[in-house]
């Protein structure tokens, strides 16, 4: 007989993944107007927030691989959003910060993660709100945690 309580983790699990994807498309379809993915968008926010930016620590910041960075810095250099100058710390290195051009898009952006949150918690209680957020909070620590001492041992 199944045990209740895995049932329900799992489908904790589940609908984490089902809003993980919705919100994402969500925010897909948001920015396709402008011609921008999710990860530019992040770029751009990130940029926006805390310029210049070392282009190395923004892969770790993101959580991504070096080429995938290296694709999405190049697309958004291209539109000319975003440039790529040397770290004068160590000319090796790259650091990144916004065009004017990119500064005005900034501006001109409607918030996709403040839509997908008015949409998404339209009339959930702030104390439902704060409890989720914990619960993944706290979840997501345990699994980093976790993957970390398996990596020591």
């Amino acid at each position: 007989m199944p045990n209740n309580d895995n049932l329900n983790l799992e489908a904790a699990g589940s609908w984490a993944k089902k809003y993980f994807l919705a919100s994402r498309a969500f925010m897909e379809s948001v920015l396709r107007p402008y011609d921008l993915g999710t990860t530019q968008w992040y770029v751009l926010y990130l940029l926006a927030h805390d310029e210049p930016i070392n282009q190395r620590e923004l892969t770790r910041t993101l959580e991504i691989e070096r080429a995938t960075l290296s694709a999405v810095i190049s697309a958004l250099v291209r539109k000319g959003f975003v440039e790529q100058i040397s770290d004068p710390d160590d000319q090796r290195q790259k650091v990144l910060q916004l065009t004017p051009a990119g500064r005005n898009l900034w501006t001109s952006l409607p918030d996709p993660i403040g839509l997908i949150t008015a949409v998404a918690f339209a009339g959930v209680d702030d104390a439902e709100i704060a409890l989720t957020n914990r619960v993944l909070r706290d979840a997501t620590q345990r699994l980093n945690d976790y993957k970390k001492e398996r990596k020591s041992i």
